[in-house]
């Protein structure tokens, strides 16, 4: 059983000393984004994970695992690749963001991509804060691979484990945007057949007036991209929220402090210091 001093985070808000003694297991952490593979699980993104569901910070075993479960036999589904877990498309510079909702004294975070270690954050036993980041050169590993993020405990023999599933360097939107300026170079071939006669050279006024036409409708969608961006609304489970929106729970509001997808049981009440600051 973990020290007291562990878990005053975790047990905010409940009462008597003898809940905050029965609670270790929710002095936990794990990577929110990219969503790991039990975030995925807690926002309903894949359905029947079992009880990682509702406790996506609880994937703790002993260090030295390379599974996304951490030999955890009971969150065993967040090794079943055959359930097609959903891929992020990133570029090859990442940056993983973990929650914490206890913060145990940290020897290291390590990263491993398809059981190959790349990179190590040494902590030298310091307590981190609520939220840690950390960005990643996953350039020698491009296409679909499987990331595991792994907490190493400094005081504790258990390490926690996410796994997150990316597609490394796939953000290539730009080529569909190089068809459309082709489409319009065809149109001079009509004017081709109206060349014999010399006063329809004149007439240059057709091409002129199709460009203007074709950047209207590029102003306007993305001033509609924009407008969806909204904040100040009531905060739900299963919104994709971003550092510094701002939501309202019961009557209070409170300000984003790390990007994450919400889930149940995680209101702003529970775990403000992590997640949300109040205002």
């Amino acid at each position: 059983m973990r020290r007291k001093i562990a878990y005053p985070l975790a047990t905010l808000g409940m009462v008597g000393s003898t809940l905050v003694i029965a609670s270790p297991a929710l002095a936990h952490g794990y990577v929110s984004s990219p969503p790991s593979r039990q975030a995925q699980c807690a926002a309903g993104k894949v359905a029947d994970c079992g009880a990682i569901q509702f406790e996506p910070q609880s994937v703790e075993a002993p260090k030295g695992s390379k599974q996304c479960n951490g030999g955890n036999a009971g969150f065993s589904v967040l090794n079943d690749n055959s359930r097609n877990w959903p891929a992020t498309s990133v570029g090859t510079s990442v940056k993983f963001n973990w929650v914490l909702t206890a913060r145990h004294r940290t020897a290291t975070w390590v990263y491993y991509v398809d059981g190959a270690e790349v990179a190590t954050f040494d902590d030298k036993n310091a307590i981190p804060e609520a939220t840690v980041s950390h960005t990643v050169n996953l350039s020698r590993f491009p296409g679909k691979h499987t990331v595991l993020a792994v907490w190493n405990i400094g005081d504790t023999t258990n390490a926690f484990y996410s796994c997150v599933d990316l597609n490394i360097g796939g953000g290539a939107a730009s080529a569909p945007t190089s068809t459309p300026t082709s489409a319009p170079a065809a149109k001079p071939t009509t004017a081709a057949p109206t060349a014999p006669p010399t006063t329809d050279a004149p007439t240059t006024d057709a091409p002129t007036t199709d460009a203007p036409t074709t950047a209207a409708p590029t102003v306007t969608a993305t001033s509609s991209s924009s407008s969806a961006t909204s904040a100040g609304g009531s905060w739900a489970a299963g919104v994709s929220y971003r550092s510094g929106d701002v939501v309202t729970y019961h009557g209070a509001s409170y300000r984003c402090r790390q990007s994450h997808t919400s889930i149940r049981s995680w209101e702003p009440s529970m775990f403000t210091l992590a997640l949300w600051l109040p205002l």
